[in-house]
């Protein structure tokens, strides 16, 4: 789902200003020149004949404006290719084959449970063909021809280089990159001569780089660019790899015998709901629960598989929310006794050690920095992408450096408990270099760090709840059952009163007991549960807790070599997730000393 949380000036829903015209419409679609007879909306969208779940909206023209077509970012980046940058005050520069647009914070909004922009400028200036059916949005854009192939020099930077004559459609799942383009024989045989593996179909050109890399879109002339490898070339020979690399047996062999999977429609009410599961028992069996993330550090968004493979998780599914915006998280992780990003809002979370059932609770930490005087200073958050006055505290956990989140923020940087420097707007908004040992506490919305240099300061860090005490924990939220019973409470931990009563896929971790269970929960003709649906279903399934995770377009199951469930239809970009991992002789030894 990736929404700003509700107590965060979660995104507002202001009328954006009037657009270019859209064009290439239907008598009932969205009009070029002649105003929309009426507002349209729909929960299904179709483009180059692949339909997906998502919510548009288009709004008629008032007066000389023109009609807007609002889509989910999620859509726009992950099915079209379209890139975004965030600046400090949170508006989205978009640029897609060098066609720009500026998206302020006033101008974005949420449809559902996915932050929308109104696109109808950038599609209109690439070419692409707007329509409607019914609830269905059809975007069709031309596939243009591939020009030319070139590539840099070899090197540790090799880029591949498509020149083509107009924008295409780019799309990136699961490590391949799916092209809308025409091709000839003798250019994918060029491709292939790179050490890259490529094959055609009616959508278009799909390439698989090895190791998959960044793939981007420019314009003048309209070109994508992607990396490869070192050393890729095969020299004039084919170099080619499967969509995904086959499965070890002895990996296949612990997936067969340890874990029970289960794919199954139930009904509730008069709707029926297709529930995947995963079940293991963590106390019997040879694999571990995980936290999944990048590895270099808490700035940014992957994918679900690409996750589990890193961790050879034989199973995974999506994790917490995050900002899909920023790409940041919003809520608890925790790894090895490491806090990554602290607990927001006290929302849902569990906590666990290896080789043992999870915790489940509410969460929050108290953390505070004590100077010379005894005096203390209440921090708000730690690692996070929440944003709210106060001080905020940042580590190496972060990532290599920290840039500015809102305006005219001040900090000091702190090492083995003495403040080193001060540090001011100007500098935090080029960005400051986090080293192994700094913590840097951010003041925002008109609170300044008050320490001078060489402050001496003490951190006092407490969870609200010992689940918080475990070596590994993720956050949630709402927490759903609490041994045997229904506690929802979506206010409590600050979900909008829209967000609560929507239905959406659902992810969810549980156990009844004696087993973890890993869980996404689809509607069969409809949108999917409400929260009170899925925690009524998981407790007529038996199981005891229950924690409600990240939704929407980020549901996802990764099941031995594949994703196998995809909330709506396609693989969303996300921040992190939990995969079942084979143990170590570490954790095993561990478990044997009590550990």
């Amino acid at each position: 789902m990736a929404l700003l949380p509700a107590a965060d000036g979660a995104l507002l829903r202001t009328q954006a200003q009037p657009v270019a015209p859209m064009s290439g419409a239907r008598t009932q679609g969205l009009l070029a020149r002649s105003p929309l007879p009426a507002r349209q909306e729909g929960r299904r969208i179709v483009i180059n004949g692949r339909e997906q779940s998502a919510r548009w909206q288009a709004i008629p023209a008032v007066g000389s404006g023109s009609a807007q077509l609002w889509l989910p970012l999620e859509v726009l980046q992950g099915q079209l290719g379209v890139a975004s940058s965030t600046r400090v005050d949170g508006s989205l520069d978009l640029e897609w084959f060098g066609r720009k647009l500026l998206v302020p914070t006033a101008e974005q909004r949420s449809l559902d449970d996915e932050v929308a922009v109104e696109a109808g400028p950038l599609l209109q200036a690439a070419g692409v063909r707007i329509q409607t059916d019914g609830d269905r949005l059809i975007l069709e854009m031309p596939l243009p021809g591939l020009l030319r192939v070139r590539a840099s020099p070899p090197g540790p930077n090799r880029q591949v280089v498509l020149d083509l004559n107009g924008a295409a459609l780019v799309r990136q799942e699961s490590g391949q990159i799916l092209l809308g383009l025409l091709s000839s024989a003798n250019q994918r045989s060029e491709l292939q001569a790179l050490g890259v593996a490529v094959s055609s179909s009616r959508e278009g050109l799909l390439l698989r780089p090895k190791d998959g890399g960044r793939v981007l879109t420019l314009g003048g002339p309209d070109r994508v660019v992607f990396d490869i490898p070192a050393g890729s070339s095969a020299g004039g020979t084919t170099a080619t790899r499967p969509a995904a690399p086959p499965l070890d047996a002895r990996l296949q062999a612990l997936l067969n015998r340890s874990v029970s999977t289960n794919r199954q429609v139930l009904p509730l009410g008069a709707r029926r709901m297709l529930v995947s599961s995963v079940r293991f028992d963590p106390q019997q069996r040879p694999l571990a629960l995980r936290l999944l993330t990048r590895p270099d550090g808490m700035q940014g968004l992957t994918s679900l598989t690409a996750l589990a493979q890193q961790e050879q998780a034989l199973v995974a599914i999506n994790g917490g929310y995050f900002n899909r915006v920023r790409r940041l998280p919003l809520g608890a992780l925790k790894a090895e006794g490491r806090w990554l990003s602290g607990p927001i809002l006290n929302r849902g979370a569990i906590g666990w050690q290896t080789g043992r059932l999870p915790s489940f609770g509410r969460l929050a930490l108290q953390e505070q920095l004590i100077d010379e005087r005894g005096q203390r200073w209440p921090l708000t958050t730690l690692n996070s992408g929440y944003v709210q006055r106060g001080l905020a505290r940042y580590t190496a956990a972060w990532g290599s450096s920290y840039q500015a989140l809102s305006g005219n923020e001040s900090a000091v940087l702190i090492r083995a408990g003495v403040v080193l420097q001060r540090i001011d707007a100007a500098q935090l908004q080029g960005g400051v270099r986090l080293g192994p040992e700094d913590t840097l506490v951010v003041g925002r919305a008109g609170v300044i760090p008050p320490w001078p240099a060489a402050s001496r300061l003490r951190l006092s860090s407490q969870p609200s709840d010992p689940l918080g005490q475990q070596d590994f924990v993720m956050g949630g939220g709402p927490l759903l059952l609490l041994g045997g019973r229904v506690v929802l409470n979506g206010s409590a931990e600050g979900f909008s009163s829209a967000f609560q009563g929507q239905g959406a896929p659902r992810t969810v971790i549980g156990s009844d007991g004696r087993q973890v269970w890993l869980l996404t929960l689809q509607g069969v003709d409809h949108a999917g549960p409400t929260l009170g649906e899925t925690a009524a279903l998981l407790r007529q399934m038996g199981l005891r807790d229950a924690l409600n995770l990240d939704g929407g377009s980020s549901t996802g199951l990764f099941v031995g070599n594949a994703q196998t469930v995809r909330g709506r239809g396609v693989a969303a970009s996300i921040h992190n997730g939990l995969g079942l991992v084979p143990r170590s002789g570490t954790d095993q030894a561990g478990e044997r000393a009590g550990g």
